[in-house]
């Protein structure tokens, strides 16, 4: 049976903020036990905090994931502002890149154009690329190679996230963005609550756009994003940022399910 996702979207977002006050204060006392000093000297230690620090991540990446669900709500409207889609396409994919040389993965951006103004939701549109990047990180074999595109039409503008993955059965596409995957369809184990593809065709429709999938198992797969190009009345170009991220490195908590351990050491930057 699929979830309630009215009732959902008035009730994990206020488990989510119980749960942030309470990983901020394990954060806090984890630091001060394994202070950034110490695993700086001590790559021992540093190795074995990681696995600390990936794990605060992923549980902060899902507590993310439930506040997100807001946008199940009927009355939830895009904060749309005109951004440079182009750069903000360019500066995830950089976060990225920076982080494939530890997941074995080929990275490959493809963008015609220099720039792009389009009235979007910044931060929802950076958690919906994320998302994408992150599951094609996980469901393709090191080795493989992942493909953030942008194309351009009179009218709208289509991100694609394609992957030399595992594929995904054709019997689950129809259903793939209303219930997700269950455990037994994943060749991996899971991470998160399985809402992420959920939220990410929510944020399509909000915008006025679609998200859809083409897969086939053992070639990969092909998310397309596409979304109405328009601007909305407002004085200057807004590129700051909404989402909560906890001051830390965007790239590392939206993609901590895909990453490995050593992405989280000190001694790494």
């Amino acid at each position: 049976m699929e979830p309630d996702l009215e009732i959902l979207s008035l009730v994990f977002p206020k488990l989510s903020s119980q749960l942030r006050l309470a990983l901020h204060q394990l954060q806090l006392v984890a630091a001060q036990l394994v202070p950034a000093a110490k695993r700086e000297k001590d790559p021992e230690l540093d190795a074995r905090a990681s696995v600390l620090d990936q794990s605060y991540y992923r549980i902060l990446r899902l507590v993310n994931e439930l506040s997100s669900t807001a946008w199940f709500s009927q009355e939830k409207i895009a904060r749309l502002k005109n951004v440079d889609v182009v750069e903000l396409v360019q500066q995830v994919f950089a976060s990225a890149e920076s982080l494939a040389h530890l997941t074995g993965h080929d990275l490959h951006l493809i963008c015609p154009k220099d720039t792009l103004l389009c009235a979007v939701d910044r931060s929802a549109l950076e958690q919906l690329l994320y998302h994408l990047l992150s599951n094609a990180l996980k469901f393709t074999p090191p080795g493989g190679r992942v493909t953030l595109e942008v194309q351009f039409a009179s009218r709208e503008v289509r991100i694609l996230v394609s992957d030399t993955g595992c594929g995904i059965p054709q019997e689950v596409l129809p259903t793939l963005f209303s219930c997700g995957l269950t455990q037994e369809e994943l060749p991996v184990p899971p991470h998160g609550a399985g809402l992420g593809l959920m939220l990410c065709h929510r944020i399509a429709q909000v915008h006025g756009g679609s998200l859809t999938a083409d897969s086939k198992v053992g070639k990969g797969s092909i998310f397309t994003l596409t979304l109405p190009v328009h601007l909305v009345n407002q004085i200057g170009i807004s590129d700051v940022p909404f989402a909560y991220e906890g001051g830390f490195n965007a790239a590392l908590l939206n993609l901590a399910d895909a990453l490995p351990a050593a992405a989280f050491r000190i001694r790494s930057f």
